[in-house]
């Protein structure tokens, strides 16, 4: 029997193809065979725990979420392939090369992105990545030796790949590093708790939930007064350095999603809200003159909910599209 934390990380990945046009690369397979995520028995947390390195096969489309030794064999022509690594928030993701036999002469390639990439669709967003969209990518194919490991700048990263010779692949080594200050992240699960610290730093940071969600705010530190706002077309936080806003749409990319509310000032106490979208985003952006840091948490939205509107619950948003 299928866990229900591994038919919601299915589900994540349907959703990401879905959404941008990529079924026709997905083959959907019944949820007890060789699922995305691997939940590990007992015998193998043992293994691992004494120091042995988990490894197996890559499938063409794919998604994993534990350190190992990955190798993908091509079985026949594979044009499109894809797969994505996912952490927890704190941790930072590195991938090397460790074994590749592809004909970059023949059209092969081996690209590993600084994120999530779907039909132009980014996480992070390119507003909130330190690289420009073209340093995120390394080609293999013009890299070679000279950069065999890559380190994600956030708890996810991708690698996608055409393999057109039979026999051709690669075998990928996954380790995980902390991350003291974790800024872009993708919640792996449909409900947590989680701070958000931005010390002195101009930069801009998001925090990406796949499901409708109930989103409770009860701590925003910002350096301001007090004060919540929600967005209106001639107001908001535009004139203010430092701020969090919520975000709700289909997509990917932060910066393509609906903007719902904007937070300003700081305070203490709560502010929920409801948000039906498929995505749900927090996002700070902060100036660099604070520090400046946010709580908050969230669960995964039961449409038959019937809880009473507290004082402090905001609008809720995108309840039409569920």
């Amino acid at each position: 029997m299928p866990s229900a934390f591994q038919f919601q990380c299915h589900l994540v990945l349907i959703f990401l193809a879905a959404s941008k046009g990529e079924t026709r690369y997905l083959e959907v397979r019944d949820a007890g065979e060789d699922d995305p995520f691997l939940l590990l028995s007992e015998d193998l947390k043992r293994e691992l725990s004494a120091g042995q390195i988990y490894r197996r096969s890559l499938r063409c489309i794919d998604m994993l979420s534990i350190e190992g030794q990955f190798t993908f064999t091509a079985d026949q022509p594979q044009l499109h392939c894809a797969t994505f690594f996912i952490g927890e928030p704190e941790e930072l993701i590195t991938i090397h090369y460790d074994f590749v036999n592809i004909d970059c002469q023949g059209g092969d390639f081996l690209k590993v992105f600084d994120g999530w990439i779907l039909k132009g669709e980014k996480f992070p967003s390119s507003l909130d990545h330190p690289l420009t969209t073209s340093q995120r990518y390394v080609d293999f194919c013009e890299s070679g030796n000279i950069q065999r490991s890559i380190r994600s700048s956030q708890n996810v990263a991708m690698i996608f790949f055409r393999i057109q010779q039979v026999g051709n692949g690669f075998t990928v080594t996954v380790k995980k590093n902390s991350n003291l200050f974790p800024c872009n992240v993708i919640s792996q699960t449909p409900s947590g708790r989680f701070t958000m610290v931005i010390p002195h730093q101009h930069r801009n940071c998001s925090f990406s939930i796949i499901y409708p969600v109930v989103i409770k705010i009860s701590d925003l530190i910002l350096g301001h007064l007090n004060g919540l706002f929600l967005k209106k077309p001639s107001a908001g936080c535009a004139g203010v350095g430092d701020f969090v806003e919520l975000l709700g749409g289909a997509g990917l990319d932060p910066s393509k999603m609906f903007p719902l509310a904007d937070l300003c000032h700081s305070f203490h106490g709560s502010a929920q809200m409801k948000i039906g979208c498929d995505n749900t985003v927090l996002r700070m952006v902060s100036s660099g003159k604070h520090i400046n840091r946010v709580t908050f948490e969230y669960h995964q939205l039961d449409l038959q909910e019937t809880e009473t509107r507290k004082e402090n619950s905001i609008e809720e948003f995108c309840f039409p599209s569920i």
